[in-house]
């Protein structure tokens, strides 16, 4: 690869380091360090997180005699790598006040440099793994910058005063309905995930766990053409869909009997008024937008009310690709309150910039999967147990994941994201 080659690469790299900082500007100080729950991380956890992949996976690895920034950082910012040693307490991250954000940026810059120059470095031998390493870091890099917005959304709604991130003028017309209709698809012998190849391609990318490329048999289907609303899931719940124990999982019904669940999160009654946090405050809430923040368990109990099922994440991709698939997304959408405008001229409707898409899939490997070698193969493998698939993209997903075969992932009765539901049938 030649110095005008690789620049490509270079200009994602230090594009995507940017965009970490610029998410951050509409912060307070104060901001950098809020943890409102163990399955979150304060902004600035993620920002030097990030940057330990880098030095871990690959400057110390592949650079000689390099310096590292600061040795505690090792700890404090491994999330969950066991073959490289031992991890600060993640339900702490919080109460690490130090180091400070303006150490934190010195710890972003040290890494910026290096890796610029390694980069640049043609000499080294270790140069493809290097930039297949790279490639992943910065997409785990944007993988952060997503969980950014969803766990800072978590931690501000903590908060009584219901701050905003940034402000948004509240839309003074909600947007008309779109009628729901069902759309069907005839299944068949067909071939699912990405071609493992593209994981090492400049202008494509796929984690490992959307290959291999494998065949799965459909049974014919029908999908809805757009996600369910707010105002669909008010009158499951005005229906008494929390309290009847018929529509639930098991799992699910205990669950909402320990948390008393009765409405999705971040729903509120204020003043006489449904309202609904967002990232730019408390805000009316729309019945016509996504509905938002549902567990698996909710997602799937109210399918059940509507006698209808989700979707299985197979019969989701081959829909999805049965239509023109395009990253060209509204303006507006990011960081939006599950605002939709994505695909609207097509048959299927917000499929990538809404909400993600609970299935009804487990989240397992693909025939053939392997994991890497080494601590890196922990990035996805060992977390196939226990979590379902999500399908799609959400209005705070980085553009560039939001492809048919991106398998999302988390545990059942996780709310904190920005997750929805499609609806599905057998075929008729």
């Amino acid at each position: 690869m030649t110095e005008i080659e690789q620049q490509p690469l270079m200009s994602v790299f230090l594009a995507t380091r940017q965009q970490s900082i610029d998410i951050c500007k509409p912060l307070a100080i104060e901001d950098y360090g809020l943890q409102a729950a163990a399955f979150s991380s304060p902004p600035k956890w993620h920002l030097a997180h990030t940057s330990w992949f880098f030095e871990t996976f690959i400057l110390k690895p592949f650079v000689e005699d390099y310096q590292v920034f600061h040795p505690a950082y090792e700890v404090l910012f491994n999330s969950y790598y066991n073959a490289v040693g031992e991890q600060f307490p993640r339900p702490q991250r919080g109460l690490l006040s130090r180091p400070t954000v303006i150490e934190i940026m010195d710890y972003r810059e040290h890494i910026n440099n290096a890796m610029s120059i390694l980069l640049m470095d043609q000499s080294n031998p270790n140069r493809e793994e290097i930039i297949k390493r790279c490639r992943l870091g910065i997409q785990h890099e944007k993988q952060h910058q997503e969980l950014f917005f969803t766990d800072l959304k978590y931690s501000l709604s903590k908060n009584p005063l219901y701050p905003e991130y940034n402000s948004l003028p509240e839309p003074t017309n909600e947007a008309d309905p779109v009628e729901l209709q069902w759309l069907s698809f005839t299944g068949g012998l067909v071939e699912f995930g990405a071609d493992a190849n593209v994981h090492n391609d400049d202008n494509e990318f796929a984690f490992d766990n959307e290959s291999p490329l494998h065949k799965v048999h459909l049974e014919p289907f029908v999908l809805a053409n757009r996600l369910v609303t707010n105002g669909e899931f008010q009158a499951f719940i005005d229906d008494g869909g929390y309290q009847c124990s018929e529509l639930w999982l098991a799992d699910g019904w205990a669950l909402v009997q320990e948390k008393q669940w009765q409405k999705p999160l971040y729903w509120i009654e204020k003043d006489g008024q449904s309202m609904e946090f967002t990232l730019h405050g408390l805000q009316t809430r729309k019945a016509n937008q996504p509905v938002s923040h549902l567990s698996a368990y909710e997602a799937d109990a109210y399918a059940n009310w509507a006698n209808a099922r989700l979707p299985t994440e197979f019969e989701w991709e081959f829909a999805a690709c049965q239509q023109k698939f395009s990253h060209q997304v509204s303006d507006d959408r990011h960081p939006q309150s599950a605002r939709v405008t994505d695909t609207d001229e097509q048959p299927l409707l917000q499929l990538y910039d809404g909400c993600w898409q609970w299935t009804s899939s487990a989240y397992r490997p693909y025939p053939g999967f392997e994991i890497s070698e080494g601590a890196i193969g922990e990035y996805n493998g060992k977390f196939m147990c226990n979590q379902w698939v999500l399908r799609g993209g959400s209005c705070v997903s980085p553009e560039e994941h939001l492809r048919p075969t991106y398998r999302n992932f988390f545990y059942p009765e996780d709310r904190w994201q920005f997750s929805g539901l499609r609806l599905a049938m057998n075929g008729r």
